[in-house]
């Protein structure tokens, strides 16, 4: 069942972002009167799942979930139709139209996208407002998890005071700060210390598989138990660990480093189980391990604890308007640095590149229309920039070519176009089988 949800959720956002990207060609065209001759919800190749034709207009529904198309008659494209090229332009097609108004038809699928995503952050913002971990209510730090951020010199308990050089009000934006940063300034113990990244940071997130850099410092809670523990008599799920060998334990983070200096002994300790503390014996094998795993909290109920403080803003749906807007634009700016990290081989990013299996994994096991809104506005702000990109077959090569036109007064020969586009769409494919390439690669090789 869980991977219906996950399936239903990822086949919705894909099939809602395609077919609003494809409206933003078709609206403008049919306004300049320029014949759509298809417009299609994933690839038909050889054959259809359904389709019918309206006017001049064969709307239909593909096989092969990849992505979506609308045909324009006299436009070399993907469909790369060459037999009508040659011949006689007629009004009606894309050939025949002003650069400028060709130029507004090309762009109206990306500008779709951005549009798509601004609104959804300014809806979830309405409808959900705002509920985050206030950094300065951190008291005691966070806890690192990351090896290459405790190599750099960074320390569970250190508090975040700024990423390059941008004070960090908010803990939710620390993961998505730090994966583009070269600098974190931290206090610890009162003194501010400069953590300096290395610069295949990224690298290391990706081979190293974690999902988190830092997280809020929560105690040490019995969540279960490894097949080989020996410890399954002395706790109970839900035993909080306070003490162990009369070191007191506050942090999950702490218990790491105590257990390594017992290795291979049983050790005393004290847990408060039902509100009482108990005396225990904890068997540390060979690896300073317990054959514990942790208790994952959830926000309100690590709030309840004491360990931080969750602020929550309300807003109305005007004062939505430019959180939601900032929202998006944060998150523009976010994954264009990644983009730039994926660039430069030197950072090791383009390893973390992933295809259709690595969003799909992005959905949640259980349906949650904030996660789904949230993961779609996300989704489109990608595919727009993605479709911007200057590679022919992409929306962006198409937009270099008519801005080159504008610019020089001189149209690109139909003959340089399916050049052009069948360059675009190696490097298109390329691209493709390396995205999805790197999935099937984590897959074989674990996540």
């Amino acid at each position: 069942m869980d991977i219906v949800i996950k399936l239903s959720q990822f086949l919705l956002s894909l099939s809602l972002l395609i077919v609003l990207h494809e409206l933003g060609h078709f609206i403008p065209a049919k306004l300049f009167k320029t014949r759509v001759e298809k417009f299609y919800l994933f690839f038909d190749v050889k054959f259809s799942l359904f389709k019918k034709k309206i006017g001049d207009t064969v709307y239909g529904i593909g096989w092969l979930p990849l992505g979506g198309y609308v045909k324009i008659a006299g436009m070399i494209d993907e469909s790369m139709d060459t037999e009508q090229m040659k011949q006689e332009p007629q009004p009606w097609e894309f050939r025949s139209k002003p650069a400028w108004q060709r130029l507004i038809i090309m762009l109206g699928g990306v500008t779709v996208n951005f549009i798509l995503a601004f609104v959804i952050y300014i809806g979830m913002t309405y409808f959900y407002g705002d509920k985050y971990i206030a950094n300065n209510s951190l008291k005691d730090g966070v806890w690192v998890t990351y090896d290459v951020l405790k190599n750099a010199g960074m320390q569970s308990g250190d508090k975040i005071v700024s990423v390059d050089g941008e004070k960090l009000e908010r803990f939710d934006q620390a993961q998505n700060k730090m994966l583009t940063a070269k600098e974190i300034v931290v206090n610890r113990g009162g003194e501010e210390k400069i953590i300096q990244l290395p610069v295949d940071f990224v690298k290391g997130i990706v081979e190293n598989k974690d999902e988190k850099l830092v997280m809020p410092r929560m105690p040490f809670i019995v969540g279960g138990f490894s097949d080989d523990s020996t410890n399954k008599e002395n706790l109970k799920e839900k035993d909080f660990l306070v003490s162990v060998n009369g070191e007191e334990i506050k942090y999950y983070d702490q218990v790491e480093v105590v257990l390594k200096k017992y290795a291979n002994q049983s050790i005393p300790a004290n847990v408060k189980r039902d509100g009482v503390i108990t005396n225990i014996s904890l068997n540390v094998n060979a690896d300073g391990k317990i054959g514990v795993a942790p208790a994952i909290l959830n926000l309100n109920d690590a709030e309840k604890l004491g360990l931080f403080k969750l602020s929550a803003d309300q807003y109305s749906l005007v004062e939505s308007i430019p959180v939601g807007l900032q929202m998006g634009v944060d998150k523009l700016v976010g994954y264009g640095k990644q983009l730039k990290l994926i660039a430069s081989p030197e950072t090791g990013a383009y390893k973390g590149v992933g295809g259709f299996k690595a969003i799909f994994d992005v959905f949640p096991q259980t349906w949650s229309w904030e996660a789904f809104w949230s993961i779609t506005a996300l989704l489109s702000i990608m595919l727009g920039v993605m479709n911007l990109l200057p590679i022919p077959a992409l929306d962006g090569g198409h937009v270099m070519f008519l801005l080159y036109e504008i610019i020089s007064g001189r149209k690109p020969s139909d003959k340089f176009m399916e050049y052009a586009q069948t360059v675009g769409f190696v490097i298109l494919i390329a691209l493709l089988l390396f995205a999805n390439g790197n999935d099937i690669y984590k897959s074989i090789v674990g996540n």
